[in-house]
């Protein structure tokens, strides 16, 4: 039965549905990652998704955070305040302007930084070792072309 012929009100099976898998796959990744940073530096994953994102670009708002992250604005809000409170992240103010906040990582947060990023890169590299190099080059086409706007 092709996509077009299952009826409206049929069961959605989310076992084969694209947006779940890619949910479930992401899901489990991440939290393989985040068992070790969140035991020894007790980051959550929003945490540390923001502090990678603050790694990468420097001197950045909370909602630019927030849209590179593309997570929701509260929690990369509360994410933050966390962060600044805890010293990993240093918040000051653009030039005169006391409403925009620019924010970066502290030496704390870059120290802490240094030690999880190779852990997620050894997280990735064995994730891809299960494809060989055509099947990594395929799905690295095939995100690209789902994440197109």
């Amino acid at each position: 039965m092709t996509i077009d012929a299952v009826p409206a009100h049929a069961p959605l099976e989310l076992e084969t549905f694209l947006p779940y898998r890619l949910s479930i796959l992401s899901n489990t990744v991440s939290q393989s990652i985040a068992d070790e940073y969140t035991d020894r530096f007790q980051l959550s994953m929003t945490e540390w998704r923001v502090m990678a994102v603050l790694a990468r670009f420097a001197d950045l708002s909370a909602r630019e955070v927030a849209e590179r992250t593309r997570m929701d604005k509260v929690a990369v809000s509360r994410a933050l305040a966390r962060l600044v409170e805890a010293g990993r992240v240093d918040r000051s103010t653009h030039g005169g302007d006391k409403r925009r906040s620019v924010l970066k990582l502290s030496e704390a947060g870059w120290a802490i930084h240094d030690e999880v990023a190779p852990l997620a890169r050894a997280h990735e590299r064995d994730l891809l070792a299960k494809l060989d190099d055509s099947e990594k080059e395929q799905l690295t086409r095939i995100l690209d072309k789902l994440m197109a706007p």
